[in-house]
């Protein structure tokens, strides 16, 4: 998956916030998803699919193993198949 093609619709640029808490008093951690989006392009579709997953522990395993690439260009390379005459 890349990150580049993620796209949103309506004004979920200026309306949608990830927040975590840090189990303090005051502790709220508040993100913009367009900061987000600028900053850690990734982070928002590893985000975007963890909240598409069963909530299990299958689920930490399908995350460790997704692996999303900032642009259109990556390491893996597609099988190379062969022309088999017979």
């Amino acid at each position: 998956m890349t990150a580049a093609t993620t796209s949103s619709t309506g004004k979920k640029l200026e309306q949608k916030y990830y927040r975590t808490h840090s189990g303090y008093p005051g502790g709220l951690k508040e993100t913009q998803y367009k900061t987000l989006m600028q900053k850690k392009p990734e982070l928002a579709m590893r985000l975007a699919v963890r909240g598409m997953l069963q909530k299990n522990t299958i689920a930490q395993w399908q995350l460790k193993r997704l692996r999303i690439f900032p642009g259109a260009e990556h390491t893996h390379a597609a099988q190379k198949p062969e022309v088999w005459d017979r």
